[in-house]
């Protein structure tokens, strides 16, 4: 698994799961479950993961859809 995106923005990671599953990208989504921890202020970042052969095509989809992905 490789993390495609990291982000605090909730909606963003639903959006980008949306286009990934439509594509019949599987995607999963990390540290969902933080906000028990920090509080549920939303400074800790989620992480959305593909598989390695699946990474080139996710980030493709990701960067046609206007999603900002992180520097290589």
């Amino acid at each position: 698994m490789k993390e495609l995106l990291r982000t605090t923005d909730p909606t963003l990671v639903a959006f980008a799961t949306a286009l990934l599953r439509a594509e019949d990208i599987t995607c999963f989504d990390l540290d969902v479950h933080m906000s028990v921890l920090e509080g549920s202020i939303g400074v800790m970042p989620r992480r959305l993961m593909v598989a390695d052969d699946h990474l080139f095509r996710a980030r493709a989809i990701l960067r046609d859809n206007d999603v900002s992905l992180p520097e290589q």
